[in-house]
């Protein structure tokens, strides 16, 4: 038995950690995963616990395939990513359903309603569906903590990888919850079975066949499992709900009776049934897409679920409270009274549009970019900022690593005579993600794009998580850095430049020769992340007299200037002194606060 010190007892518990706890206590041996805005922080604590080993992979296949690995070994293993990542991921993960495991395998899905910090907002359930896997949904943090330790039971009982699926709500929400810090010794074992574990076309098909009797069987366990339970209370409204959509429907409606929905792949179709058999009316509350709603109506039961709620967005209290009462309205069902009944009655937090820091080297790329009028493919990072005025500088932003194989695609369809400046940009993480690839295939393909890898060394986006560019492990070990520059070269590029950003004369320079080659080019922006770097430059200030408001500073976009009056304003507390406004002002009105005070 292991204590885990100041872990054990109670505390307030992020879902996120939460997880991270309960995995620790489910005896997990091995996490992988990529950072990934809300699910980061799992693998970020998991790595602090004793007898655990984890890592940043270069991407969500590779996590996978990792995790299936020590699965395999016997040992238990936990796979953590984004929603999106799942994508990445669904070539190893699909197939390793049929395979089945050895020691319990559990891939945690953070889905993000709203897109908070995503470009789309895919519900993730359909992929238990399109694999036949078993899924939990916590509503929060304690249930988290709860859930994935049975997940790892589950997994193991039924032979069968688990998909855990959070949401941005439950990774990030804290709760006072209690957790036992102790987990027991285990004896793995690999034994050998190419029957099981070779996905040659005679095995998977015997697994497949194999992997519908285990699904069957995993149905029963979900009319049975606590996780899947009925709160029976008024008999005209019975709603059936997941995830934290439940808490919502706790605090509005109390009096409605409830089918909490835990375990939500395969559905529990005899508690379904019987809700439905005790109320008048039968409302289906889920977040994104009618995915409930479509299996209880496939089973010839009524209800009413998307005519109320919306299939896209985050669900709030409020939202969920209108839906519902909407809903009993229409239907002439009576409404309960509640403390509040519209979400228009919820003080609505003025939105602050995300910016680029004082001081970020993206900054001044893109203004060299515009200033070019480039047309730029761009890729998923911090850097896609540069999309919002006043830099206007991003043309295009689909999924990691699509940057390059788009500046590919426009430069192999656009007439000779009449191309325009094609260049992709993508982050020293993105590329080393998903952007290999796209760079040896315009190389084998006679390309002659322009790649622009902004290195600013570390995964900046989700929160500073190194990966094989840095050279340090996610444990904070030193090892091997990738080099760009040898890549490349090995890939086959001719023309390698390496500039930093704040020269943005250089910059420019090095740009107009990569463009200019005849042949895929790689400029490499380097300057690490203002945020992480240890090393303070002095500030700067706008001299009022010589300031002419030409605001041609304010085209950078940088948060530390502003107006004042007729004139700009440089706010020292945020300036990094980069340089970059000193850089573009023709007036001679920009200089260092040193100056200042040594004149």
């Amino acid at each position: 038995m292991v204590k885990v010190g100041s872990q054990k007892g109670l505390g307030l518990f992020s879902g996120n950690e939460a997880i991270a706890a309960g995995a620790f206590e489910a005896n997990v041996s091995l996490g992988t995963g990529y950072p990934g805005t809300p699910a980061t922080e799992i693998l970020e604590n998991l790595v602090l616990y004793p007898g655990v080993y984890a890592e940043w992979c270069p991407n969500e296949k590779v996590a996978v395939e990792v995790a299936l690995g020590a699965s395999f070994a016997g040992y238990r293993a936990l796979s953590t990513m984004k929603h999106v990542g799942l994508n990445v991921a669904s070539d190893p993960f699909v197939t390793a359903v049929y395979t089945g495991v050895n020691g319990g395998l559990v891939i945690v899905s953070a889905d993000d309603p709203g897109m908070h910090s995503s470009q789309n907002e895919q519900d993730n359930r359909h992929y238990a569906r399109l694999s036949y896997a078993p899924m939990f949904e916590p509503s929060d943090p304690q249930e988290a903590y709860l859930m994935i330790k049975e997940a790892f039971e589950v997994s193991e009982r039924f032979d069968i990888p688990v998909l855990f699926r959070t949401t941005t709500r439950v990774a990030h929400s804290r709760q006072n919850m209690s957790i036992e810090g102790l987990r027991k010794d285990r004896e793995p074992l690999f034994v050998r079975s190419a029957e099981k574990y070779v996905m040659v076309p005679s095995n998977a098909r015997k697994r497949k066949k194999d992997l519908l009797i285990r699904v069957r069987r995993i149905k029963e366990y979900s009319e049975s499992t606590d996780f899947n339970f009925i709160e029976l209370n008024s008999h005209e409204v019975g709603i059936v709900t997941s995830g934290p959509a439940y808490l919502y429907i706790k605090e509005c409606f109390p009096e409605a009776s409830v089918l909490k929905i835990g375990f939500s792949y395969p559905l529990p179709e005899k508690l379904i049934r019987k809700l439905a058999q005790e109320v008048e009316l039968l409302l289906v509350v889920e977040e994104l897409d009618s995915i409930m709603e479509t299996e209880i109506k496939s089973l010839g039961i009524n209800c009413y679920g998307k005519e109320f709620f919306p299939a896209d967005g985050e669900l709030t209290p409020g939202i969920v409270a209108d839906g519902i009462i909407k809903a009993m309205t229409s239907l002439k069902q009576k409404s309960y009274a509640i403390g509040w009944t519209s979400s228009e009655r919820v003080e609505k937090i003025p939105e602050r549009p995300p910016v680029l820091c004082a001081g970020c080297g993206h900054r001044n790329l893109f203004y060299v970019l515009k200033k070019m009028r480039a047309i730029v493919t761009g890729d998923i990072g911090c850097y896609t900022l540069a999309v919002n005025p006043p830099l206007s500088a991003m043309d295009t932003c689909v999924c990691m690593g699509a940057s390059i194989g788009e500046a590919h695609g426009f430069e192999k369809v656009q007439p000779e005579e009449s191309k325009k400046k094609v260049v992709a940009v993508i982050g020293d993480s993105t590329f080393v993600h998903s952007g290999i690839t796209g760079l040896v295939n315009a190389v084998y393909n006679n390309g002659k794009s322009t790649i622009i890898i902004l290195d600013n060394r570390t995964t900046a986006m989700t929160g500073h998580q190194d990966h094989p560019g840095t050279g340090v492990t996610l444990k904070g070990e030193k090892t091997v850095e990738l080099d760009f520059e040898k890549l490349a070269k090995a890939i086959g590029v001719k023309y390698i430049a390496v500039v930093d950003p704040y020269n943005m004369k250089e910059t420019e320079k090095a740009l107009r020769e990569a463009i200019e080659f005849d042949g895929v080019s790689l400029v490499i922006v380097r300057r690490p992340c203002v945020l992480i770097e240890k090393k303070k430059k002095p500030p700067y200030y706008i001299d009022e007299e010589k300031c002419t408001g030409c605001w041609v500073c304010l085209r950078l976009g940088c948060p530390a200037i502003s107006k004042k009056g007729d004139k700009a304003e440089i706010e020292s507390y945020m300036c990094t002194g980069c340089g970059a406004c000193e850089f573009l002002c023709r007036f001679d009105a920009i200089h260092l606060v040193k100056e200042k005070t040594d004149g």
